[in-house]
């Protein structure tokens, strides 16, 4: 080995013992991988442009239970860690339990966590209210819409993850007020939901299937993803589509001509997506490992 490669070899070795993070070249570029630092089942990032940070949803246990132990990180763009525990579930006056989707509009944040989206404000991260979707099981994807209010699915899934038939997408205001928007068994169990112009798009974990609503509630089937356990979609600043799929343990680009390609692979269950607009990356959360990859588009 020449003096060049021992020198890279000892600067690389400094760098996974004394840095919290590692750097991983994927493709050419530089994807960052926070690990280690006390997530327990990321299942959203999502970027707020204000304080140009990064917000982790936390399940910390059964995703069913009513245990009060969920949080929310707060993670800068270079990976370290602001606060691990932001908005914490088990701290006094905060309802939360198992905090899923998370969606940023207006000056709250919408966290979806079993039967409820809990409101916070911000940037405080003060709880303003918790909502309860009457007849809905398990409230999982979020997307923001123009308006200040969100949209939500429920993957209809009962504890055990048996079906509970509850499928159905809802419009949810921060005021409290919440009204259906479809309901349907046979959705598959949606999950990551995008609001695009006049329509809304949804992946589905159990069909694996992507489809579209318009706004009489008419439900367009869209191409077929090539593996399913489908969860995170996102709009990249391409006009391009990022879905995460746990049955690929990937992500797949929807195509403008609507054809796939894989964008990352040997991902285990990649969950809801989040892209920092600002530098142009995907923010994919690992459920079972852990982690958070800030990838670089």
């Amino acid at each position: 080995m020449n003096t060049a490669s021992k020198a890279r070899g000892l600067i690389c070795l400094c760098l996974a013992v004394c840095w919290p993070l590692n750097l991983l070249a994927e493709e050419g570029h530089a994807a960052i991988v926070v690990e280690d630092v006390g997530f327990a089942t990321p299942e959203s990032v999502e970027y707020y442009t204000a304080e140009d940070v990064y917000l982790v949803t936390n399940i910390n246990g059964d995703p069913f239970d009513a245990d009060g132990n969920g949080f929310i990180s707060k993670l800068s763009p270079d990976g370290s860690v602001i606060d691990l525990k932001w908005i914490d579930g088990a701290k006094e006056g905060i309802t939360l339990h198992s905090p899923k989707g998370a969606a940023i509009a207006g000056n709250n944040l919408f966290v979806t966590d079993r039967n409820q989206v809990h409101v916070f404000e911000l940037p405080s991260g003060v709880q303003k209210a918790s909502i309860t979707i009457e007849g809905s099981t398990f409230l999982n994807g979020i997307t923001p819409a123009c308006g200040g209010y969100v949209y939500v699915t429920d993957s209809g899934y009962a504890e055990g993850f048996g079906p509970s038939d509850s499928d159905a997408i809802y419009k949810v205001r921060a005021n409290g007020n919440y009204e259906l928007v479809l309901k349907d068994k046979n959705l598959g169990h949606p999950n990551g939901i995008l609001e695009d112009d006049d329509r809304l798009m949804v992946v589905t974990f159990g069909s694996g299937e992507l489809f579209s609503v318009n706004a009489s509630g008419k439900v367009t089937t869209l191409p077929t993803p090539p593996n399913g356990g489908l969860d995170g979609l996102v709009k990249l600043n391409d006009s391009q589509f990022a879905i995460s799929s746990w049955g690929g343990s990937a992500i797949y680009i929807f195509n403008r001509d609507g054809t796939f390609s894989t964008l990352a692979e040997s991902l285990d269950a990649p969950a809801d997506l989040g892209v920092d607009t600002k530098r142009n990356r995907l923010l994919i959360p690992l459920f079972k490992q852990n982690k958070v990859i800030i990838k670089p588009l």
